[in-house]
């Protein structure tokens, strides 16, 4: 009774452990299944192992209090506590970090964090890892976990091949918290282990020039109380009076505060600039040229595979919005891969592969901010090294013309003041007058406004249509096709995976970017081979997408708006048609026509003639691409709207196009219907009659001869009259017309 209580014991204990909340929630379905099998396993040995060696409960407790935290965190080898290589406690050992990636300054926040330690300053591989020793194996962080039990992926211990050590350096007494990157955020001091925030009055940019420099970062860029929100702990009771030299904040003078108290809003909040450790060079400008990382005493090239690197290098030189993105030459640098929203290349993650380089060319004095994608958001223009919004009233077509040239993007497509929400910063104090035809924003004529303010909600916005680099072959219709894509100078096929998902997502992204719909299809395309694209689906265009340097099949893709839009006209032979103010108008028993044509794509095809609010269709095999619709006499029931449908059966899909809607009325006659022929057939005889007279000079027997053939001709004009008017009167009209004769 004794072995099973303690059996039970020993189970509840490693139930607890392996359902811990925090860790449950961060281990794969799978991995789970895997610990508690492996839970089972040891419950197992241990009730054995128990049995024969007759080890009491009490001493296996005793020895499991002496031990740390499983997963607990320390820096090892470092200069102070809070640098040094980093290692895990994992399964009764200390084993060090082995990860997929050898620098991601953001991803490491929970080492500083679970240390209580500031923000992380540096990061690099270390030595390589001995053959054959176990560390813990992490596939990725995310930057926001407070531990690293709340990452992605924690695998079995394992054996890193050809893998570095893990070092890391966290600021000891200061950091920045709530910000949008590593170099921002409200300022913390750390006091009697706690931290807490400083009050504005007491610190100033010298101060910040020491915090700035302590974290790795450029100089101060904005300096303000309430930046970043306030505070949970104590503040600060010091002032601080550093000469900005120093390396530490701790290491400046301090005294004591004029105030005792800080007025909620005042917690200090900074923005340093990014650290000065990338460059564009090669490219004849400070935004253009071949990426440059400069680590460990020396600058390396960067090698890259997709635009999101591009817009954090632009957004870290303080460039515009990424306008090019192109392989380097020759040489080959480590690998980096962002997210596209971090403020500098330090957060992304460097990897031991090695990569062409990577050429960027960024516009330099407008971007395009808080968009769905490069070619949207709101305008900003440089003005004395900081961004600024432009007025709405001060931003015309012709102006945004120029913008969407500049950064290569196509014709403008949205103009709107708020379209994209409000700047934070200051607004642009001048009235840009391009004629639409400059390269640059900057090269357009300027005017002083003439309202000193622009109101909220009147930051312009911009969408500009995708750049027209990408396009569907050999498929009979820019609709579908073979993709590709034109790339340096000449158009190129596009590849993807051969797997459903991925090659349905690049389609939807190519029909997006087309203006054609929706994907149909996506299949391998021809033998021709191309650079591999990878896409989410979501991307405006091809060039968010992710591209690689592997060589796959190329891609066929059919989008559902394969059918042109067909037309709709109007026709009739009797003169009973008029234009009014919502449509044409056709005459009350006056016969009409309705053509549905198409532009010739797909041979074959049948259009439908759809009238709006009833039931009704008609049908018609479109014979030379086009089908006629006759109506022998209008009436009250034909007036409504009018659409014409074109159906097709191709690439074993059916596909249909809707023409515009035609509205027609059905209007009263001025005039009986007789009555106007007679009109019209007499307008014909006297135009015959006056072009006899004008071209003829006859003799007085030619004039005899004359009068008797005009009157011929006037018998037949009234011959064919009585005929006319005999055919469409009733018979009471018929017998008056006989009557008259």
């Amino acid at each position: 009774m004794r072995e099973k209580s303690y059996s039970l014991a020993v189970c509840s204990t490693l139930q607890s452990k392996l359902y811990d909340r925090d860790l449950y929630m961060s281990v794969e379905p799978q991995l789970e299944t895997d610990m508690i099998s492996a839970g089972i396993l040891i419950i197992l040995f241990w009730s054995t192992d128990l049995q024969a060696q007759s080890v009491s409960p009490p001493d296996l407790q005793a020895q499991s209090d002496s031990l740390p935290a499983e997963f607990s965190v320390r820096l090892v080898n470092g200069t102070t506590s809070c640098s040094g290589t980093v290692e895990i406690f994992y399964r009764g050992e200390w084993l060090g970090l082995c990860t997929s990636w050898w620098s991601m300054m953001k991803e490491v926040k929970f080492v500083c964090r679970e240390l209580d330690c500031g923000n992380p300053v540096a990061e690099s591989g270390g030595p390589l890892v001995e053959d054959g020793k176990r560390r813990v194996i992490l596939d990725r962080c995310y930057g926001n976990e407070y531990s690293i039990r709340h990452c992605d992926f924690i695998r079995e211990p394992g054996v890193c091949i050809g893998r570095n050590y893990h070092q890391v350096t966290c600021s000891e007494s200061v950091r920045l918290v709530d910000g949008a990157g590593l170099c921002s955020g409200r300022v913390e001091v750390k006091s009697n282990q706690s931290w807490a925030s400083v009050c504005e009055a007491d610190f100033d940019r010298q101060d910040a020039e020491v915090v700035c420099g302590e974290l790795g970062c450029g100089a101060p860029a904005a300096l303000q109380g309430g930046l970043y929100g306030e505070g949970e702990g104590q503040t600060w009771d010091k002032e601080f009076q550093c000469k900005g030299k120093e390396s530490l904040l701790l290491d400046c003078d301090t005294s004591d505060r004029k105030h005792n108290i800080c007025l909620p809003g005042n917690a200090v909040g900074l923005t340093c600039s990014e650290p000065d450790d990338v460059r564009l060079v090669g490219g004849g400008s400070r935004c253009a040229g071949g990426v440059e990382w400069y680590d460990q005493g020396e600058w390396r090239t960067v090698g890259a595979e997709d635009w999101d690197v591009a817009a954090v290098v632009c957004r870290q030189l303080g460039c515009g919005s990424t306008v090019s993105v192109l392989p380097g030459d020759t040489t080959r640098g480590f690998r980096v891969d962002c997210y596209g929203s971090e403020s500098s290349l330090r957060e992304c993650s460097r990897t031991y592969d090695l990569l062409p380089g990577l050429t960027v060319i960024c516009s330099e004095s407008v971007r395009l901010v808080d968009g769905a994608g490069l070619c949207s958001g709101r305008v900003e223009v440089k003005s004395n090294q900081s961004w600024a919004s432009v007025c709405e009233a001060d931003f015309d077509r012709q102006d945004a013309e120029v913008v969407c040239g500049e950064l290569g993007c196509g014709a403008p497509a949205a103009l709107q003041g708020g379209l994209y929400g409000e700047g934070e910063g200051q607004t642009w104090d001048k009235e840009f007058l391009c004629k639409g035809k400059e390269t640059l924003l900057l090269d357009c004529d300027t005017s002083d406004r003439e309202n000193n303010t622009c109101l909220p909600g009147n930051a312009v916005g911009l969408t500009c249509s995708e750049p027209d680099y990408v396009r569907l072959v050999g498929g009979g219709s820019r609709y579908a096709g073979g993709v590709e894509r034109y790339d340096q100078g000449e158009w190129r096929t596009v590849g993807a995976e051969d797997w459903d998902k991925t090659r349905t997502n690049v389609a939807a992204v190519v029909c997006r970017q087309l203006g054609c719909g929706s994907t149909v299809s996506a299949l391998p395309g021809n033998t021709t081979r191309g650079n591999n694209i990878i896409c989410y689906g979501s991307e405006p265009s091809l060039r968010d997408c992710y591209r690689m340097y592997d060589i796959l099949p190329g891609l066929t893709v059919i989008c559902s708006d394969l059918l042109v839009q067909p037309d709709i006209s109007l026709t009739d032979s009797m003169g009973g048609v008029s234009r009014g103010h919502q449509g044409p108008e056709v005459f009350r028993d006056y016969s009409f026509t309705i053509t549905c044509s198409t532009q010739p794509q797909y041979p074959g095809g049948s259009f439908l003639l759809t009238f709006t609010g009833s039931n009704r269709t008609q049908a018609q095999p479109a014979i030379n691409h086009s089908a006629a619709f006759l109506f022998p006499a209008a009436d009250d029931s034909h007036q409504g709207n009018y659409r014409c449908v074109y159906e097709n059966y191709v690439f074993s899909h059916n596909f249909s196009s809707e023409s515009e809607l035609l509205t027609l009325t059905i209007t009263a006659s001025p005039l009986p219907a007789f009555i106007i022929r007679h009109v019209v057939v007499l307008l014909i005889l006297l135009t015959a009659i006056t072009t006899s007279y004008l071209y003829y000079k006859p003799t007085r027997r030619q004039k005899r001869v004359n009068r008797v053939s005009s009157m011929d001709l006037y018998g037949n004009a009234m011959e064919m009259v009585s005929l006319s008017s005999r055919a469409e009167a009733g018979p009471g009209e018929e017998r008056a017309a006989q009557g008259m004769e």
